[in-house]
């Protein structure tokens, strides 16, 4: 990174030479001798190197931010109002917080709770909209499907707060799948022609390519409104709750 600063440094100064002055002694300095000019000006003003850096975290975070909202901006429909969704709290709900999450993630299962109480704590005024995301694949994609597929019969939270309930993620096995689904009065037998439907295959789909759209990186993610929030940050998730209940 310093290096390519150097450079930069030292083909402006060739830049800004002047056409005009090709008679000059300047003019007749080589790439090299410029370079080790703008260098030892560098390593003398060792500052400049940190207000670059600085500038150029600053220029980076403001060009993701910008695609961020670009991408929540086009996908808007699809992240916050889609009628197949499931959600908890009021559907008419002042602000909607759409998580992304995963059965196998430590962070989800950690934040469940909190997230679960978010409808009562805001009285009424905060939804949560989940969405499948099994990024680890394999038995968390098989969990993903079971969710979906008891929310046909009226129990995707009790189905899905019994697999985030799962303390290892060596339960969850296609059998303790099975029983939790039964356990909670899921017709099981159903629920596995259910998971295999293009319904739901289509719909798990949709909420991955949806994750990608958006480049969620990890779980959980949350989106309110124009606001992406990486990780289980409950103080950005209150905060951007917060400021669209006064907006």
């Amino acid at each position: 990174m310093i290096r390519k600063l150097f450079t930069a440094a030292a083909l402006t100064a060739i830049a800004l030479t002047p056409a005009c002055a090709q008679d000059s002694t300047s003019s007749k300095m080589d790439r090299a001798e410029i370079e080790q000019i703008v260098r030892e000006y560098i390593l003398e003003n060792p500052q400049i190197i940190e207000d670059a850096l600085v500038a150029l975290g600053e220029q980076q975070r403001d060009e993701a931010a910008a695609a961020a909202q670009a991408a929540i901006k086009t996908h808007k429909d699809k992240l916050y109002s889609l009628a197949s969704d499931h959600f908890i709290g009021p559907a008419d709900a002042k602000v909607t917080v759409v998580e992304f999450f995963d059965y196998r993630c430590g962070y989800c299962k950690r934040s469940v709770d909190a997230i679960q109480a978010l409808p009562a704590e805001y009285d009424g005024k905060v939804r949560v909209v989940f969405k499948e995301l099994p990024i680890f694949g394999g038995i968390s994609e098989t969990a993903a499907l079971a969710a979906l597929a008891a929310g046909k019969q009226g129990k995707y939270n009790a189905m899905h707060m019994a697999l985030m309930g799962l303390k290892s993620n060596d339960d969850l096995t296609e059998k303790r799948i099975d029983s939790l689904a039964e356990s909670i009065g899921v017709n099981v037998k159903k629920m596995r022609a259910d998971m295999k439907s293009m319904e739901i295959q289509q719909q798990l789909s949709d909420m991955k390519a949806l994750g990608r759209a958006l480049e969620v990186g990890g779980t959980p993610g949350f989106f309110v409104g124009n606001t992406h929030i990486e990780g289980a940050d409950t103080a950005k998730l209150t905060a951007a709750i917060e400021a669209e209940l006064g907006s």
